[in-house]
């Protein structure tokens, strides 16, 4: 009896998450509720438990101290997919997230307990993404997709910028918002020019019907219903910044990630 329950728990277990780690068949509905949930608790508990007692302030520095260490685990999991790493559940998404999030806690509190706060975090963050695109460019094939990306990002800030001109948001959700227009523009590079799938389900019927240039008003209305969400969800405004960070961590990810993996498996 409990052989078989077992046996049927790992089977749904393998299924829905195990597999499309290693497979990269991508988010099914099921993993994307489960991943949504336990990053809505991360940040919650890690705002209550880890941020509020070592009394760190959620500004732009704190979005500029995480960002090498966001570098490090995107480019790590691009070298999964190039080959260059093993495949490892805990280099592969979503475990790259808990991988890098227990390796910046230490210099997070060594910072806070020492008051160096952020230079330990940036420079053990900038080490290891120095390490990881060091990797990269010794195994590079061909740095045409970032050349690419580059260039759709470059018109995508504008536009951003142009329309933060009448303030329409506070100005720390910048970096949210123009981490994923990096997202989408590295994401528009690999499905329109180099043809890879989309590997989450409701984007990837989006895309199937509308193309890949549908992301840019899709993931705009999400930043803007997010934005106003937690606007009136999350009074506390600590809490609703580390809220951007979440979602600034989220979008940077597959920004740095996409054309890395590109850049590893195109030929030049």
């Amino acid at each position: 009896m409990l052989e078989s329950l077992w046996n049927e728990l790992w089977g749904f277990i393998y299924k829905y998450f195990w597999e499309p780690m290693f497979t990269r068949s991508g988010y099914n509905p099921v993993n994307t509720l489960v991943y949504a949930l336990l990053l809505g608790f991360g940040v919650i508990y890690s705002y209550k438990y880890i941020i509020k007692p070592l009394r760190i302030k959620v500004d732009e520095r704190l979005f500029l101290a995480v960002t090498p260490m966001v570098i490090f685990g995107s480019t790590v999991r691009a070298l999964v997919d190039g080959g260059v790493l093993p495949k490892n559940p805990l280099i592969l998404t979503p475990g790259i997230f808990f991988t890098a999030f227990v390796l910046i806690l230490p210099a997070l509190a060594a910072d806070a307990k020492m008051g160096t706060y952020p230079k330990i975090t940036t420079a053990w963050g900038a080490l290891l993404a120095l390490w990881a695109n060091y990797l990269l460019v010794i195994n590079a094939k061909s740095w045409e997709p970032y050349g690419l990306t580059l260039i759709h990002t470059a018109v995508s800030f504008a536009a951003v910028f142009a329309f933060y001109r009448w303030r329409p948001f506070d100005r720390l959700y910048l970096y949210p918002v123009l981490a994923h227009y990096f997202d989408i523009a590295s994401t528009v590079v690999a499905i329109h020019f180099y043809g890879y799938r989309e590997v989450h389900w409701l984007e990837n019927i989006l895309v199937n019907h509308l193309g890949a240039y549908s992301y840019y008003p899709w993931i705009t209305l999400i930043l803007v219903v997010v934005y106003y969400g937690l606007k009136y969800l999350v009074p506390d405004e600590e809490e609703r910044r580390f809220w951007y960070l979440a979602i600034y961590i989220l979008g940077l990810g597959p920004a740095i990630r996409d054309p890395a993996q590109l850049v590893l498996q195109i030929g030049g």
